[in-house]
């Protein structure tokens, strides 16, 4: 017997494409059911290459029926309706921010930290960790486990489909503009995205830090190690899907191209493609639709004693988002869920 899995604000960019990472990877389910507002409701969205779902209204879905639930419709439908599906007895996967950092629930990058998904019984909820953060320390935990990273510096060039749907309208409509000289609207982003970067990523704080920033660094301390010192810079650019950073790192052992090279590429997830030539690292545009991390540009930091740079990029509507959560559900029922596959 399979399992009957609900995905929440399927009409948006990562429901659709967790929809199409579940059919893709043949899930144990015997019913999906695509949920999102009333206003979607009775619409229509693809499920793998011919099946097509129709919409219903998350109000009146009853979760008691439900064994896992996906969410990706934003933090304030996840604190209404995630609550209420785990006291229904289903198991809710969130892609937003709003469960993240409570110690009841788990925070997980499965291949990093899978045993975590063990703990979501307080609450029945496990949370997926920021885009950003999902890459991030998939290159970080083998480099951890061999060498200590004590410090992580980095700076993020975050893809506009990080704002969903909406923000990838955006980019396309002002590169449009720009090229017929009409005016420039702006509505998801605080400035102009086409030909331009935004060093504004979600809600400024006290701090002068944006709310992503410290996203990044509480949300890959309770995944990887609380005692590492993360501090980021992330910046939006006008890149479609795919986001990248440059990473720089100390550890506490001695750490040289060669070791980091071969630790990363011994972990599952990560393809090392590191070329000192043109063409030889990985763009963005490169890893949009694939499953992997990819590393490239690894070299010796002179400015510290055990130092390491290196380049990172990932699909974040896969690893950053949908994969990350499908795999969090195969991980679930694989390993800790009382139901018979």
């Amino acid at each position: 017997m399979g399992y009957k899995v609900a995905v929440v604000g399927a009409t948006g960019a990562v429901g659709r494409e967790m929809l199409t990472t579940l059919a893709e990877r043949n899930f144990p389910a015997d019913e999906i059911i695509a949920l999102a507002s009333a206003r979607s409701a009775g619409g229509q969205v693809s499920y793998g290459e011919k099946d097509v779902l129709t919409i219903h209204d998350l109000a009146k879905h009853d979760f008691s029926t439900t064994d896992i639930a996906l969410f990706s419709a934003g933090g304030d439908v996840a604190k209404e309706y995630a609550p209420k599906a785990g006291k229904a007895g289903c198991v809710v996967i969130d892609n937003s921010s709003a469960f993240r950092m409570d110690p009841d629930v788990p925070l997980v990058v499965p291949e990093v930290n899978g045993d975590a998904v063990g703990k979501y019984g307080k609450k029945n909820i496990i949370a997926n960790p920021n885009c950003s953060t999902a890459q991030l320390v998939m290159a970080l935990k083998p480099l951890h486990d061999t060498f200590g990273v004590k410090r992580v510096v980095v700076s993020t060039y975050q893809s506009v489909s990080g704002a969903g749907k909406d923000g990838m309208d955006e980019l396309f409509n002002q590169t449009r503009a720009v090229y017929v000289n009409d005016p420039i609207e702006k509505t998801q982003f605080t400035k102009q995205i086409a030909f331009n970067v935004i060093p504004h990523i979600d809600v400024f704080m006290d701090d002068g830090f944006t709310k992503e920033e410290w996203k990044m660094r509480v949300e890959t301390c309770k995944i990887l190690d609380p005692d590492i010192e993360v501090v980021a810079q992330c910046v939006r650019v006008p890149v479609f899907v795919g986001h990248a950073e440059a990473v720089f790192i100390e550890t506490k052992k001695p750490i040289d191209e060669q070791g980091a090279t071969d630790v990363l590429r011994n972990f599952p997830g990560v393809i090392v493609i590191d070329h000192r030539a043109d063409e030889g690292y990985v763009t963005p545009q490169e890893s949009a639709g694939e499953d992997a991390v990819y590393v490239s540009r690894i070299r010796r930091d002179p400015t510290v004693k055990n130092g390491l740079v290196f380049w990172c990029v990932s699909d974040n509507l896969r690893k950053g988002a949908a994969l990350n959560a499908v795999q969090i559900a195969e991980t679930l029922i694989e390993r800790f869920l009382k139901k018979a596959a």
